[in-house]
């Protein structure tokens, strides 16, 4: 059975960590650094980075912070926002990311995910979809932080990215983000049914049931950031559930 992910989701913008509600209301939250060491300690599997506002502002910045971090810690980092081309995508590589997550400019610019994988290979370029519902069966995809409106059926999306060669896919449902109502599994169910490469959910997850919910549909990891910011659950508290409930995951003790 392959290991259950947890990768706390780190939502940043400028030197702060941030966090909202459907992406709006966004308010400060810690130190990128700081959290990215807590939750390494805390047995977290990949630290996931976000700039929210990279792609509104016309920037890619977060190479300081990337390397920072992958001098502290050894965990995948996987980092997006504002990667506008390939050498681009190289530059964070190089800095120490393992991974980088394209939406904006995936839209603009199809062919960036092709040329991204071609160069880095599939495994280190994960496209991040962001959903959000419009009618009982169609969810629209959306950019620039959940922003801008695409009129694309996220059905679609989802084929042509993964026809481009992303190798794993960033699924967050805007209407859960930061709800702790619980996540889309309509929707998760749909995509997980659509792709033969790893999902990781976002949006809404709020406890072991969710994550167990989750796991059941065929997700293999899960992107957390409101119960973990807000203390409401540890990665190592909710990976001691899933073994409680015979699922593998890796639980690490700095202690011993």
């Amino acid at each position: 059975m392959p290991k259950i992910r947890i990768i706390p989701k780190l939502e940043i913008k400028g030197l702060n960590v941030i966090k909202g509600i459907r992406m709006e209301g966004l308010r400060v939250v810690g130190i990128p650094e700081e959290m990215s060491l807590k939750y390494y300690l805390d047995s977290a599997d990949e630290i996931l980075f976000i700039d929210t506002v990279a792609s509104l502002y016309g920037r890619n910045n977060l190479h300081d912070l990337v390397s920072k971090v992958a001098d502290k810690i050894r965990l995948p980092l996987c980092v997006g926002g504002g990667i506008r081309c390939l050498e681009e995508g190289k530059a964070l590589l190089r800095a120490g990311a393992n991974k980088v997550s394209i939406n904006t400019q995936a839209y603009k610019t199809p062919d960036l995910i092709t040329s991204l994988a071609k160069s880095l290979g599939s495994q280190s370029v994960v496209a991040s979809i962001q959903a959000k519902k419009k009618t009982n069966n169609m969810w629209e995809a959306y950019y620039n932080n959940g922003r801008e409106k695409t009129d694309i059926d996220v059905i679609e999306w989802v084929k042509e990215v993964v026809d481009r060669g992303a190798g794993e896919l960033l699924l967050t449902s805007i209407d859960q983000d930061g709800t702790k109502l619980g996540p889309d599994l309509e929707l998760v169910d749909k995509i997980i049914n659509l792709v033969n490469i790893p999902v990781i959910v976002s949006g809404g997850i709020n406890s072991i049931e969710d994550i167990l919910k989750l796991i059941d549909l065929g997700v293999s990891a899960v992107a957390i950031a409101n119960i973990l910011h807000f203390n409401k659950a540890t990665i190592s508290g909710l990976k001691k559930e899933l073994i409680k409930n015979n699922f593998s995951t890796r639980l690490v003790n700095f202690n011993q």
